[in-house]
């Protein structure tokens, strides 16, 4: 239930209203933009928004079952102030997202009808439609540790320890071509066996894709030189000389932890918790039954 202000009340109850959508935006960087679908800028909370920013809002898709609540805002990518590189770089994800219906002749009567995020950005050729998720998708999130055989820390973090910047786990390459969407050839990481920078993490130190960080799903040494193949396309393609810097992956089992990193007084998992083979037997004429390890 939202609560109105006495001025905005009178102004609904009067029947002709003069109503407009206002959308303040805060990006993970710091930035804050104002939009709003009026004709003429509007201004409130030391907030500038501006008018006919390209932004035209969906109905609100709601219900009382604790479900994610979603709008859409469409955009065009022509706008000044959203563009597609920042799209594409990610600047708009998960930034922050108020909702508020003004009266456009008193700006001081309003009311902020939702909080939330930006969840999924849909791009097309000339346009977008960023989807404004409710508070609610926070409580989608796990929250503690989950019981399972394999580490549940990220590698080279507080609880993992690992020094990924040590020699051992990181390395410096140069693409030599690319290979396909994904994979590329590269040199600098001739003395590293084969496979252990897959599931690690690439960072782009020059190059149009310079400052990203991908994840990297595989890592091989062959007769034409080493192949590192990304578990996503880059948003721009990679080409001859473009440089990174590459961390060792981990596959969470206690059996790497302890071979690749000599790190098992670390390790986060539990690697003698039943699993579903044992959660799931039942007594046969066969045996097994007699006390022994399953």
């Amino acid at each position: 239930m939202k609560s109105l202000s006495p001025a905005l009340q009178t102004h609904l109850d009067e029947g002709t209203t003069t109503l407009a959508w206002c959308w303040r935006i805060i990006r993970a960087d710091g930035v804050t933009f104002g939009f709003t679908d009026h004709d003429r800028t509007l201004t409130f909370d030391g907030t500038e928004f501006e008018p006919e920013s390209g932004l035209t809002a969906s109905e609100v898709r709601s219900g009382s079952d604790l479900s994610v609540d979603a709008q859409d805002a469409q955009g065009v990518l022509s706008s000044d102030r959203i563009t597609e590189t920042d799209i594409l770089d990610g600047r708009w994800d998960n930034a922050a997202v108020e909702v508020w219906r003004v009266n456009w002749s008193a700006p001081a009567e309003r009311v902020l009808l939702r909080r939330g995020s930006i969840g999924q950005i849909r791009r097309g050729r000339v346009a977008f439609v960023a989807e404004v998720r409710s508070l609610a998708h926070v409580l989608g999130q796990t929250v503690g540790r989950t019981f399972q055989a394999g580490c549940d820390a990220a590698l080279g973090d507080g609880r993992c320890g690992v020094d990924l910047n040590s020699p051992v786990h990181r390395g410096v390459g140069t693409v030599i071509s690319p290979l396909r969407e994904r994979a590329f050839s590269a040199y600098g990481l001739e003395a590293f066996a084969s496979g252990w920078f897959s599931r690690g993490q690439l960072e782009w130190t020059s190059g149009a894709n310079a400052g990203r960080h991908v994840e990297v799903l595989s890592h091989e040494n062959g007769p034409d030189g080493v192949v590192v193949t990304l578990l996503e396309a880059p948003l721009r393609a990679v080409e001859f000389a473009d440089e990174f810097i590459i961390r060792a992956g981990c596959d969470k089992r206690i059996a790497t932890c302890s071979a690749k990193f000599a790190n098992v007084a670390n390790f986060r998992g539990f690697p003698h918790i039943p699993g579903q083979d044992a959660v799931l037997r039942y007594a046969t004429k066969d045996g097994g039954h007699e006390g022994a390890v399953l």
